[in-house]
């Protein structure tokens, strides 16, 4: 690693637990091994939370700019959609 930054956390004595015994397993060569590997995964995940989110709110914006609501019957909006996944399901 050509550039790092120390910092310090604080976690509960289990996760502690769980990192030490990571470490004197041998699966990982220090707790900050098994750190930089958990930061991986969140960051995978917050980049997805992101994501979803700004597509959420494209979606919101979407429907806001198309226009008035218009009152919909529910039962003949679901008896469209088991009809509509009745024919995907039958044409597979």
């Amino acid at each position: 690693m050509s550039k790092v930054e120390k910092v310090s956390i604080s976690m509960t004595p289990q996760h502690a637990e769980l990192l030490r015994d990571a470490v004197q397993s041998g699966a990982y060569a220090s707790g900050s091994e098994v750190v930089r590997e958990a930061m991986r995964d969140w960051s995978e995940k917050w980049i997805e939370k992101r994501e979803t989110a700004d597509r959420l709110r494209a979606l919101w914006q979407e429907g806001k700019s198309s226009g008035p609501a218009s009152e919909l019957d529910l039962d003949a909006v679901l008896d469209e959609a088991r009809d509509e996944l009745a024919a995907a399901l039958h044409d597979r």
